[in-house]
């Protein structure tokens, strides 16, 4: 599973495109990701973390070969710029160029969201917070994180974590919660609600807690 990028909650309108091209582009982006793609089939997708170099995610995003020198990254809308200022912050003498499109919608309809929430992955600028949130927390580093790829910006702290078997400080669960509930709302001191749609939430929970339940992903 860990490759898959087949996720129906995805709402491909409101998704920002990066595209990368070039005879460099397939070594330079190998470099700045945390996923493999020097595997990776023309018209395949995978998902993968684009991290800051202390190891926080900077964009949570897909990658898709679309031909031999030509790669699409995609990200939730308003985070391309991000995306592409991270992809390009390294690319010395590299060549590849860069071209960013924006999304069609700036936000997911209410059905995608509403499914997005209740399989518990995480969005950007709601469970992820560009530069502060850590992937431990996030539920995505089984499908977004190869650990044999070699190095990247931002290696150390995942692999850190992983080697070490360190428990994140907080997970993002799935919870039932009362109709009205809002984003932010705190859950017995225990959980902070991320998401809501209905009376569905996604929240991350203190480490030790079983409050809620875990993404099917990760089962």
């Amino acid at each position: 599973m860990q490759n898959s990028a087949d996720l129906p909650f995805i709402d491909e309108s409101a998704r920002d495109r990066l595209t990368v091209e070039g005879d460099d582009a397939l070594t330079y982006l190998q470099s700045q990701i945390a996923q493999e793609i020097r595997d990776i089939e023309v018209g395949e997708t995978r998902w993968t973390l684009v991290l800051a170099p202390n190891g926080k995610i900077d964009v949570l995003a897909r990658i898709t070969r679309t031909a031999d020198l030509t790669f699409v990254l995609d990200t939730d809308a308003g985070f391309g710029e991000t995306l592409e200022a991270r992809i390009n912050r390294f690319k010395i003498r590299v060549k590849a160029d860069s071209s960013l499109v924006p999304a069609e919608n700036s936000a997911p309809s209410a059905g995608h969201e509403a499914a997005r929430i209740a399989a518990g992955w995480p969005r950007m600028g709601a469970e992820i917070v560009s530069g502060e949130t850590i992937p431990a927390v996030t539920g995505v580093v089984p499908l977004s994180v190869n650990f044999t790829k070699g190095c990247y910006p931002g290696q150390e702290l995942v692999e850190r974590m992983d080697s070490r078997g360190a428990d994140a400080p907080k997970t993002l669960r799935i919870l039932d919660v009362p109709d009205g509930t809002a984003v932010g709302e705190r859950i017995d001191d225990l959980a902070e609600v991320t998401s809501v749609s209905g009376t569905t939430a996604l929240a991350y929970v203190k480490r030790g807690n079983d409050v809620g339940r875990l993404p099917a992903h990760l089962d």
